[in-house]
């Protein structure tokens, strides 16, 4: 979608294109009247919006959304909040590491709102940290610093690489469900369904809400509402039929460990990104200010395909994605020879588990008005930089359902733009130095 900018120099102005309908047979199927939902006893209800999905980027969409006040939320989540990538990522959030390319704004944005929604709902996991770059094993120089004390293995390099005030962490769990809890006490509501559509106006242009099937009684319903928002992560690509546009995706799916912290970590905190060893690992370790070390980038990552991800497929919810037992015993192995106080002699981790990346094939989030359809939005597809960047989406989301407009310019990251299919280069960068595990 073509968007028309205003004088401001970050404000994009979006307008719904002029254009012939678009036959789709999805839309013609599930196309109904909103004129129930619009009854003169309603006149002075707040419009309703519906978003599709559970996980941080959705719960940021309606805390943003419900804190102007002039909208109501209602969010439709098949397994439970934060039951996906969201209640399971490692929570790493950088300020510059997006300078230079579309996603810049979206990195120093969110990472202010970050800090600000700390105070806010009263995180007690946020800080700033200090970000290291490491390599395990031996070299035939001398013997590296070692920037924390911790680190008491093999280690062949150790030097500082950003932070502490432009690096810092969250756990996302605790961030989602806090958002979710502040948008409900201040009007929201949460239903516990799988969508399976979207209704439509007469022409397909408008969207008059959703369709869900609840998931203990397994009835249909449908969600009559004003706007409608998909931020289902990978599942997301379920759209594609609901709005008769492409959207092709991947859902990265890797194994991630969780160990108890010792009193140096808690001393001496400080994430990792560490250089790719013999065991397939390119291990990003996170301490946690909760008394924990997150590990992943533990190599391994197997690649979801559209088919897999919708309905009948394999992996079509959160609670299929389970933890790869050969990926964990390489995770042991790499952090136990660098880290023998946390990781060695073998110790196991307390906690095993697995989720999926969203991931659009140019690696570029998946993020504003849906082309042709006059109130419908995606918010999905960000990859590695989903925890940093869904406070800023949220924000986004809001302004263009109550202002239609938005403060970052979002036209490169259109739901309906051409995506040609990528290659490897789509794991995490600092600006243009590619860091850590790349798929």
């Amino acid at each position: 979608m073509l968007a028309t900018t205003t004088t401001t120099v970050f404000t994009t102005r979006f307008t719904t294109p002029t254009r012939a309908r678009r036959h789709h047979p999805r839309r013609r199927a599930i196309a109904r009247t909103a004129a129930a939902s619009m009854s003169d006893n309603n006149e002075k209800a707040k419009p309703i919006v519906a978003i599709a999905g559970g996980g941080l980027v959705a719960c940021s969409c309606a805390y943003m959304l419900q804190k102007t006040s002039l909208v109501d939320v209602v969010l439709v989540e098949r397994v439970g909040v934060a039951s996906a990538a969201s209640g399971k990522a490692g929570g790493f959030l950088a300020e510059s590491w997006g300078d230079g390319t579309p996603t810049g704004a979206l990195h120093r944005r969110s990472f202010a709102l970050h800090e600000e929604l700390a105070e806010t709902l009263g995180l007690k996991t946020y800080r700033k940290i200090p970000t290291l770059s490491v390599a395990g094993g031996t070299n035939d120089l001398d013997e590296p610093e070692r920037l924390v004390s911790w680190l008491d293995g093999e280690i062949s390099m150790c030097r500082h690489m950003d932070g502490p005030d432009g690096t810092a962490q969250v756990t996302p769990k605790e961030l989602c469900e806090r958002l979710h809890e502040e948008a409900l006490k201040m009007g929201a509501r949460s239903i516990k369904g799988e969508v399976t559509g979207v209704m439509f106006d007469e022409d397909g242009t408008r969207a008059t809400g959703l369709v869900y099937k609840d998931e203990t009684t397994g009835e249909t319903h449908e969600l009559p509402a004003k706007d409608v928002v998909v931020a289902m992560g990978p599942w997301s690509t379920r759209a594609s039929e609901w709005f008769g546009i492409k959207v092709p995706m991947t859902g990265i799916r890797s194994t991630s460990v969780v160990y108890p912290a010792s009193d140096a970590v808690m001393a001496e905190p400080a994430a990792l990104f560490c250089a790719e060893d013999e065991n397939g690992c390119h291990l990003e370790v996170y301490p946690r200010s909760s008394g924990e070390v997150y590990l992943c980038g533990i190599g391994g990552s197997v690649y979801v395909d559209e088919k897999r991800l919708l309905p009948g497929g394999d992996c079509d919810r959160s609670d299929k994605i389970v933890a790869d037992p050969s990926r964990v015993a390489a995770a042991m192995k790499s952090f136990g020879g660098m880290s023998n106080s946390i990781g060695g002699g073998g110790k196991e981790p307390d906690v095993t588990q697995a989720c999926m990346r969203p991931c659009a094939p140019d690696a570029m989030p998946i993020l504003g008005p849906v082309d042709g359809i006059s109130n419908a939005y995606m918010a999905t597809a960000h990859n590695c930089w989903g925890i940093l960047w869904s406070p800023v989406t949220g924000e986004i989301i809001s302004q263009l359902i109550t202002r239609g407009e938005t403060d970052i310019d979002i036209r490169p990251f259109s739901p309906t733009r051409f995506m040609a299919r990528g290659s490897k280069g789509r794991g995490r960068k600092m600006r243009d130095e590619s860091v850590g595990e790349q798929w």
